[in-house]
């Protein structure tokens, strides 16, 4: 398996996070989303096929 570049990423928290650090950030990368811990910026990285990652959000949306 070969480690995901994340040096292009440019990350981004939701619009309905309350800015306490208690949150994910995620980043488009390499065809890929690349989601972290806010609190961790250099910690592990977790990275889905768009299809998946929309999948997940929709999900919640619809809940």
């Amino acid at each position: 398996m070969t480690a995901l570049d994340l040096s292009p990423a440019k990350w981004r928290t939701s619009t309905r996070s309350v800015g306490n650090g208690n949150c994910v950030e995620v980043a488009a990368v390499d065809g890929r989303i690349a989601v972290r811990d806010s609190k961790d910026r250099h910690g592990p990285v977790l990275a889905f096929p768009p299809s998946t990652w929309h999948a997940f959000v929709g999900g919640l949306r619809s809940r």
